[in-house]
């Protein structure tokens, strides 16, 4: 097996500069010409580029001479910069042996910088750090270099300065990749081992699964299986990425590249499994594996419910890009037919959300996101909910317990108490706070999912200039007081407004929930009573007040028992019209109350 492979990925916090030091290398190695290149050329979706973050990670291989006369193979593995793509994140960093840990000279080292570290430390990768974006007029590189020594423990002297954007250093950066990153170690001649770290779908050939081989080789006509659920394939082609995909003899260990195999769907490729010969199979898969599981629930339904077939289409074919979309069919009274679907966070709803109104030009209305909780019965059942309409009786249940995350924030010290009232205010519990230097300060909190997935992470930025940075993740479920919370609009509950909601919030959030109908509800000629309710018992409540027409205009003086007659006439007729009148909800309302942030 030849020595002169590297495979490296690039690991950094949000907007470090990721996408544009692996635009540089892309351009360094000449694998698209000028005349084709764009900015973020590994992100293939507009909304990646629009908001400057990697949704879908990718691969590309770099040919590059070394000032030594050789030529290496450098295998660059792009990861997710997102929280709700840890497990992708993981998975690409196993299959490199090492991981460039991009700093931003204007930042420093923020909360994903060390989560990030971390994982890779745990896959034993070598780690290189790269303070980039040197030439901004904020950069602090003395600075940078004291956090790289403090907080990550690393080598702040080998530290390589770069600046992706003007493309300063790459040829040092190329160069060390060659020198610190260990060649991969594998024999070709052992059983096929390989690891799935992505796949993506191609309308034309099928799924192309994105693989590392670490021992064995793979080539066209070969047997395959997958360890985690015994499915065989045949190998139509295997290659390597060179931005399009670029067909090859065969796949060595040590190699990271490609295979098509006639699979019809991204749900049966699952990331993090282990491919073998059907025929010589390994004897053990790789560790690491796990299902996918998803923490945030929303219901999803067409604005105009003829439109139903054509969501239920755009949805499949979403699932043919997206395994990690979980989605069944729902109903409600009040939006018709749609699909109960589960995400990774939400990111991944909003991507969803904004992939269907542009790649499919679906309007739809997204109910509030909820998570998972789990439901202790009085005779012993345990449910797991995630759907109000689930919700049982008051009366059959014992207790209940949520999802808790683990939050890890970073901040300059001036903003500390507006975090800590956040934080509190969000039902969060302190278990750590640790100076990083003068400066900085890295605060751990435990604190409930469901808390965090309206406008935490919006505030957080807000309070702190931009300044704080943020990470979680899930480690189990601790018990809540959970409640249904119901909207009754002239009597009747709306099932589609109903939410979980923490007892202690839910006055809070039922007001904001009428205030926002009362402004969009039109006025009917009847006053229309707009409630929030757990149970039988009103917690809030706002008034639509009635359409009035002036009965009294044709009377020019007169006796006032005349004018009291048309009132009485008048209060009538309106009450006849409030016990038999059904009051309508526009879209604009349920877009009102169901959008994810409490402005």
């Amino acid at each position: 097996m030849s020595p002169k492979t590297r495979n490296f990925c690039i690991i950094a916090h949000i907007d470090h500069g990721k996408s544009t030091l692996a635009d540089r290398l892309i351009q360094k190695a000449h694998l698209v010409d000028d005349r084709n290149f764009k900015n973020q050329i590994l992100d293939n979706m507009d909304i990646e580029r629009e908001r400057g973050i990697t949704i879908k990670s990718q691969a590309v291989t770099i040919p590059y001479t070394a000032a030594d006369g050789n030529e290496y193979k450098l295998n660059l593995v792009d990861t997710p910069g997102h929280v709700d793509f840890s497990y992708e994140v993981s998975r690409a960093i196993n299959s490199c042996e090492g991981a460039l840990l991009l700093i931003d000279a204007t930042q420093g080292v923020q909360a994903q910088t060390l989560s990030n570290m971390y994982l890779a430390l745990e896959h034993n990768l070598e780690i290189v750090p790269v303070i980039n974006k040197i030439d901004m007029q904020a950069a602090d590189i003395p600075a940078v270099k004291k956090q790289i020594d403090k907080d990550l423990g690393l080598n702040a002297e080998s530290a390589l300065l770069v600046s992706a954007r003007q493309g300063t250093g790459i040829d040092e950066l190329l160069e060390a990749i060659v020198k610190q990153i260990p060649p991969p170690s594998g024999d070709p001649d052992l059983p096929l081992r390989a690891l799935i770290f992505d796949c993506h779908y191609d309308l034309y050939r099928g799924v192309v699964v994105h693989l590392r081989l670490f021992d064995g080789k793979i080539k066209k006509g070969m047997k395959i299986s997958f360890m985690s659920n015994n499915s065989v394939y045949e190998v139509e082609t295997a290659g390597v990425f060179k931005i399009a995909l670029m067909e090859t003899d065969e796949l060595n260990a040590g190699d990271v590249g490609y295979i098509i195999a006639g699979i019809k769907t991204v749900s049966d490729v699952r990331v993090g499994d282990t491919v073998t010969g059907a025929d010589n199979p390994c004897a053990s898969a790789l560790p690491g594996f796990r299902e996918v599981k998803p923490v945030v629930f929303s219901s999803i339904y067409p604005v105009d419910s003829n439109d139903y077939e054509e969501l239920r289409t755009s949805i499949e074919k979403l699932k043919l890009n997206d395994a990690s979309l979980i989605y069944e069919k729902d109903s409600s009274a009040a939006l018709g037919f749609g699909f109960r679907c589960g995400f990774l966070g939400l990111l991944h709803l909003e991507v969803i959300q904004e992939r269907l109104e542009r790649e499919f030009n679906q309007s739809v209305i997204f109910t509030a996101p909820s998570v998972k909780y789990k439901v202790h019965l009085r005779n012993g059942d345990e449910l797991m909910i995630d759907n109000p309409l689930d919700y049982p009786d008051e009366g059959r249940i014992e207790g209940a317990e949520e999802p808790y995350i683990r939050a890890s924030i970073i901040t300059p010290s001036g903003y500390l108490g507006n975090i800590m009232t956040l934080c509190l205010e969000k039902r969060g519990v302190q278990t750590n706070m640790t100076y990083l230097d003068e400066k900085r300060v890295e605060m751990v909190y435990e604190m409930p999912l469901s808390e965090v997935l309206f406008d935490f992470y919006d505030r957080l930025k807000s309070i702190s200039s931009g300044y704080a940075s943020f990470d979680y993740d899930i480690f189990g479920y601790k018990p809540t007081e959970l409640a249904k919370m119901d909207i009754l609009l002239n009597g009747k509950a709306v099932d589609a407004l109903s939410q979980l909601v923490f007892k202690g919030n839910a006055y809070n959030r039922a007001r904001k929930v009428c205030e926002r109908l009362r402004d969009e509800i039109p006025r009917q000629q009847f006053k229309i009573p707009i409630q929030g309710a757990i149970g039988s018992q009103i917690i809030a409540r706002e008034t639509v007040n009635a359409l009035r027409k002036d009965v009294l205009a044709k009377c020019y003086g007169g006796d006032i028992t005349r004018k009291r007659k048309l009132l009485e006439k008048q209060k009538e007729g309106k009450k006849r019209m409030k016990m038999v009148g059904d009051v309508e909800l526009p879209q604009s309302a349920f877009l009102a109350v169901l959008k994810t942030k409490d402005e």
